[in-house]
């Protein structure tokens, strides 16, 4: 079907909005807390809406099963830039990139071929969360140093990466079934254009600290493509999208009160 020319500024304007925030977070803030909205239901927010738009609730309801085990393929792609993109510099992008990418296509083609429900998916998720934050406890949490404004090379590179995954993502779900578009949906649309931004501004370390961090924030995704599996068929994207930041917003916030009454704890245990 054709795309109106309204959805297609709508997925331009939107996208690099939210890599464009994510990156001044990071500079301005922390990379931790980078690293946790990163989690926040952004991309996938943006990739299910469009796909509800322009192919029907039903069918983004569907894929958003699908999206809860795909989570699991953008854990992968974030241990793969990791361990490939140690490295400062365009080269070390590079090389992140092709680990990454590979990583998350190959978990990517395994959970293709599972017919997932709501609560399988969750619980792969949830396993691998556990994993990733295991393999990442030694991964030492490095900030980022503000450095001025940006510049328009800069601005447009953002632009385009995050503009061009939107599209792909979205223009792919026309012509594959629901379990790929949920897959797809999944991936980290905003969280890969941040990181290379991140790791060519800044360097290898803290693209380190948000890939750490990454994990934590998932919960967020999670209950916000459970949300969307339930409501698009039934409430349509807007409301459904809605409610499913209400439920995000609502576990991102429980998570950040436990993390400070966790560190909380450990100092007086400490002391």
């Amino acid at each position: 079907m054709d795309v109106p020319l309204a959805f297609q500024i709508a997925k331009l304007l939107i996208s690099v909005g939210v890599v464009l925030g994510l990156s001044m977070i990071a500079e301005r803030v922390s990379t931790r807390v980078a690293g946790l909205l990163s989690g926040y239901p952004l991309g996938t927010a943006i990739a299910l809406f469009f796909i509800g738009l322009e192919l029907s609730p039903e069918f983004a309801a569907e894929s958003a099963v699908h999206t809860l085990a795909g989570f699991t393929s953008t854990l992968a792609l974030g241990g793969g830039y990791l361990l490939c993109g140690r490295q400062d510099g365009v080269r070390g992008v590079l090389t992140g990139t092709a680990g990454g990418l590979a990583c998350w296509l190959a978990v990517s083609a395994l959970l293709a071929q599972v017919d997932f429900n709501r609560l399988s998916g969750t619980l792969t998720t949830l396993t691998a969360i556990a994993l990733f934050t295991w393999l990442y406890r030694h991964v030492v949490d490095t900030r980022a140093t503000a450095r001025g404004g940006f510049s328009w090379w800069a601005l447009a590179f953002r632009s385009a990466l995050a503009a061009a995954i939107i599209f792909l993502i979205t223009g792919l779900a026309h012509v594959l079934p629901s379990a790929w578009a949920g897959i797809l949906a999944a991936f980290p649309v905003t969280m890969y254009p941040f990181l290379v931004i991140l790791h060519l501004t800044h360097g290898a370390a803290p693209v380190a600290t948000v890939i750490k961090h990454y994990p934590a924030g998932l919960g967020s995704l999670l209950w916000y493509a459970l949300c969307v599996s339930l409501t698009y068929a039934t409430l349509g994207p807007a409301l459904g999208t809605l409610l499913g930041f209400v439920v995000a917003t609502l576990w991102l916030l429980l998570w950040m009160r436990l993390q400070v009454w966790w560190q909380a704890r450990r100092s007086v245990v400490r002391t």
